[in-house]
């Protein structure tokens, strides 16, 4: 029997951090496996994915442009139906293509590990923005039983999509709106690019944030945002991006190669130098 392998598929790829994480679990656990990065183009995507078995993969990581397409091109779980997205393919026992959306429990491991116990008592979130990533953190805290949920965008169009899509009872507010609703809230996510290399600083009255307020920013090229030292400055609890991209590839490992991984001190010190030396 062959070793089994998986890959990360994208366009442009070079950027992946997957083929560093999983190649390290591979090696940590003594498993016989491969993790490869494919560049593949959008118009090529569909045909690569289903024949998965022909490249010799039993699964897949995706990332930007394809998230959407997976969906539709897999058999997909009601994370990945939700969030309409699909971000970690596998073939199951009967050779179905099967997706999720491993985000969502990416953003949830980051923050039980950052900030332990940080939904019990929990009111109120802000998270700003309406992408992809924003949908995986709002449908995530619905599923931790958070109910009073504000989404912020620059685009309200956009917000009030999120709203449709996930549920009737966010709150969308305006994207000027953004420093009034920080007074009341228990944890704050960013899950735009702004604060990003090469983007521009998010603008955001921190200092309104309540003292036991926690911050998560997505954001993980710097690793210490504007947003992040804010928080720090302050002495509020807090979770990076770098953390989140850690926790997300867990699942997919497991599923390829039937060992659930550790999130260790020495993985996340392997992908900061990497980061750092780019």
């Amino acid at each position: 029997m062959s070793p089994h392998a998986a890959c990360v598929v994208g366009w442009p790829i070079s950027h992946s951090r997957s083929p560093l994480i999983h190649n390290y679990w591979l090696k940590h656990y003594g498993i016989a496996g491969a993790y490869r990065s494919e560049a593949v183009p959008p118009e090529k995507f569909a045909a690569f994915v289903k024949s998965l078995p022909a490249h010799g993969y039993v699964g897949a990581n995706v990332t930007v442009p394809h998230k959407e397409v997976a969906l539709a091109c897999s058999a997909p779980d009601e994370r990945a139906r939700a969030v309409g997205a699909a971000n970690t393919l596998w073939l199951d026992a009967t050779g179905q293509l099967r997706s999720t959306n491993t985000d969502v429990e990416g953003f949830l491991g980051n923050l039980d590990a950052c900030a332990p116990d940080w939904s019990d008592g929990l009111r109120r979130a802000v998270v700003l923005g309406a992408g992809g990533a924003a949908r995986a953190v709002v449908y995530a805290l619905i599923e931790r039983g958070i109910t009073d949920i504000a989404v912020i965008n620059r685009s309200r169009d956009r917000a009030e999509a999120l709203r449709q899509r996930l549920s009737a009872g966010l709150r969308v507010l305006s994207w000027d709106e953004r420093d009034l609703a920080l007074g009341d809230a228990d944890l704050l996510v960013n899950t735009t690019t702004l604060g990003m290399y090469g983007q521009p600083e998010l603008a955001l009255a921190v200092e309104r944030l309540p003292a036991h307020a926690i911050v998560s920013d997505l954001v993980y090229v710097p690793l210490l945002t504007p947003l992040l030292a804010a928080a720090k400055a302050r002495r509020l609890r807090s979770s990076d991006g770098l953390g989140m991209l850690l926790h997300q590839a867990v699942r997919g490992f497991a599923l390829w190669f039937g060992q659930k991984p550790e999130v260790t001190p020495e993985l996340r010190a392997l992908v900061e130098a990497d980061l750092s030396a780019r």
